[in-house]
Formats: structure tokens, sequence, C-alpha cells
């Protein structure tokens, strides 16, 4: 059995334009790689076949909280206080959760069999082919998409309850995974039979300085399917790697549109990051966009330490209030702008 993780603690500034806005300094986590405490382990079967599993837990270590996870793909309803139904959480309180996998594997020369809390096929190429690795203030707007908006989802990053099929790594550079998982809803939940239900592809070529996939999804939800699809591609030019993805999804009448384009450049210990990333909501009166300038450089003081700095711009047009850092506090006004700045330290073990 392998123990692993990641420590990574961050000083960040937000600040978010107009009246009412909200701006903060605070100590965080995860600008740089996602804190996390793990546990691995493989025992070999004999005939080519092995046993595995993977247990992974999502830190906050600025407070020492574990992060909080979704048992069946679906938004939790409103607190009802009559039945006591979908009581409220505080953060942290829940203990620490494997929200972030939580596996167990038989893999073989025909490829590897996993069932549990794993990552969706459709979000590898967001994180792969994005220089921020879907991390800090510097996140690609194809993962946020725009405040407001329906095309997200509780299967936007994970999905619990999935049963899951890599293909094996000697097909040329060809390389694939299927995912299936399920909302576990009972037979008599009527309309909300199916929610959580969904199905995810991914297929890729990776030879070379040449690395390319496709992955689509689709989720069932109360509102309508939720369908999120991108393909990604990068080229290693030995001196620099571009990379970039284009997201095209649906959920109801509404489609969204998103591109990132980027790259990283190594600068001796260090690494240079930069991005260009756009989100806009199609089919509705309006048309919400917000576009992401992303720069950044890491030093690597060792392999398994490195200090970082993010810095990051929003600007929104056609009503839209996306914040640099979501969440950290109240956003901008509509057609307003936001700036993120990381500075941080990331230990690895």
């Amino acid at each position: 059995m392998t123990l692993f993780g990641v420590v990574d603690a961050t000083l960040q500034r937000v600040t978010n334009s107009g009246v009412g806005a909200g701006n903060v300094i605070r100590l965080t986590n995860s600008g740089y790689n996602s804190s996390r405490l793990g546990f691995r382990g493989t025992e070999d079967l004999g005939g080519g076949m092995s046993a595995s599993f993977w247990l992974e837990a999502g830190v906050s270590n600025d407070d020492g909280q574990g992060a909080g996870t979704n048992s069946n793909n679906q938004a939790v309803g409103a607190f009802v206080p009559a039945t006591g139904a979908n009581a409220p959480v505080r953060p942290g309180t829940q203990g620490l959760t494997f929200n972030r996998r939580s596996t167990v594997s038989l893999g073989s020369g025909w490829g590897e069999l996993r069932l549990g809390r794993d990552y969706t096929p459709q979000f590898w190429n967001l994180t792969v082919f994005d220089p921020f690795g879907t991390n800090g203030t510097g996140t690609t707007q194809t993962l946020l998409g725009v405040t407001g908006s329906a095309i997200t989802g509780a299967t936007a990053v994970r999905a619990s309850n999935s049963f899951g099929y890599f293909l094996p790594g000697n097909l040329g550079g060809f390389y694939g995974q299927l995912q299936h998982y399920r909302g576990e809803n009972p037979s008599t939940a009527g309309v909300t039979e199916d929610d959580g239900n969904g199905l995810g592809v991914r297929i890729g070529y990776s030879s070379g300085p040449l690395n390319v996939a496709l992955g689509m999804s689709s989720t069932n939800a109360a509102a309508g399917d939720i369908k999120q699809n991108n393909v990604g591609a990068q080229w290693d030019f030995g001196f620099a790697k571009l990379m970039g993805h284009f997201a095209f999804d649906e959920a109801g009448a509404a489609e969204g549109r998103g591109f990132l384009i980027g790259g990283l450049v190594p600068v001796g210990s260090g690494e240079i990051r930069a991005a260009v990333s756009q989100y806009q909501v199609e089919g509705g009166t309006t048309e919400p966009r917000s576009r992401k300038m992303a720069l950044g450089y890491v030093h690597n003081l060792s392999k398994r330490t490195a200090v970082y700095t993010t810095y990051a711009r929003v600007t929104n047009s056609s009503g839209a209030t996306s914040s640099a850092v979501p969440g950290a506090a109240p956003g901008p006004v509509a057609n307003g702008s936001s700036t993120g700045l990381d500075i941080g330290l990331r230990h690895s073990f």
C-alpha cells in the first residue's frame, strides 16, 4: 500500500468591480495542485491480472476541513424543515470523505475495469489541456462556465456509482475510457427515476509531440439532460507546449460554447503558464459571455516542492457576472470585471 498526497497553500486576492461587489484576501488551498490525502495499492493475481484500490480525499489544508462529496450525481434539493429532508451540513463537519476518488479495479491485458467514484471522461480534456490544470485563479473558463448558466452539473468533474472501462496501454498510442454511472433513484420516483444516470466516453491518441482527444457525456437531470462535450489537443515543440480545447455543451434549450488556447514554457527550474479561455451561453434572451486571461509562473525548489504565482482577469459581457474565483466573494456587477492573484507553496509526498 502507498500513502500519498499534496499540501498546497495559497495566499489569494480576489477583486470584483461594481457597487455591491466583494473583494477578499484569504489563505486558501489548491492554487497549483489540488490538496489531497490518498491510499492506493495493487495485488498481482497471476496470469497477467491484478486487483487494485484507490482512496483519495480532498483536503482544505488552510483550515483543516475535508472536502464534501456527492452520493447520487444530483443536485441536493432545498431543506424541508417539516421533514428534515436535505438537512444542511456546515462545511467541513462531514469529516474526511474520499470525494476525489474511491475505486476498486481489475486489470489485465484487455484493459481495466474500475468501479466507484471517479473523474468523468469529458473532464479529462478540460484539465489535461489547460496549462493551469483546472486549479487556482487560472482555471479555464470552459470548466467554470458563466455565472447563472445551467450547463454544469453534479457530474461536470466526477461521478459516483460509476462503472468504468479503460483501454490497455499497448494500442500504438490510442487510449480511451467508457463510463456509466447511476443516480440510484427507486422505480417509484416517477419522472425523476433516471435523474443522475449518465454515460461518458473519451477516445484519444498520443504519440511523440502530439496528444489529441475527444470527450462526450450525457447526464439525466430534472431540468433536462445535460450534455458536456469537448475536444482538446497539445503539441510539444520541446522549447514549449502549445495546447487548447473547445467545449460544446447543452442543457435543455440552452447551449454553451467555449474555448481555451494556452501554453507552457520551461524556464530553468521553472515554467511559465499562460492561457486565454472563454465561455458563452446561447439560446436565451441574452447570451452572457465571460473571457479570462491568465498568466503564471511555477518555480521548482525540488522534485516535490514548488512556489508559484498566478494572475487572472475576467471580463464579462451580455449580462455575465463571472468572478475570477467563483464563491470567494460576491461577484462583479453585470458586465463587470474580476481579477485574481495567487501566491502559493506546494509540497507533494
